[in-house]
């Protein structure tokens, strides 16, 4: 049975990420807001991926002069959907 989780990202132009775990394999997950077409690309790609794995990827990513991004606050997600499993 997989879990959902939601989590409020700070600083980035999503306003929301919906999580979906199947144990700590991603299974998928949701943005709103923010660029559309990446944010979908890149919840297609890590789809099938170890929660691990994408935080490891994706943690202190910037955006512009920014000191966060929206695959940093996604790592951020991730660590939170799983300390809550």
């Amino acid at each position: 049975m997989a879990d959902k989780f939601t989590f409020y990202p700070e600083g980035v132009c999503s306003m929301m990420i919906e999580i979906e775990l199947d144990g700590d394999t991603i299974k998928d997950v949701v943005f709103t807001g923010g660029c559309n077409g990446n944010l979908s690309g890149i919840s297609k790609l890590i789809k099938g991926m170890k929660a691990e794995e994408v935080i490891e990827k994706l943690e202190g990513t910037r955006c512009g002069l920014n000191d966060t991004s929206c695959p940093d606050q996604l790592s951020k997600a991730l660590r939170q959907a799983l300390a809550e499993a």
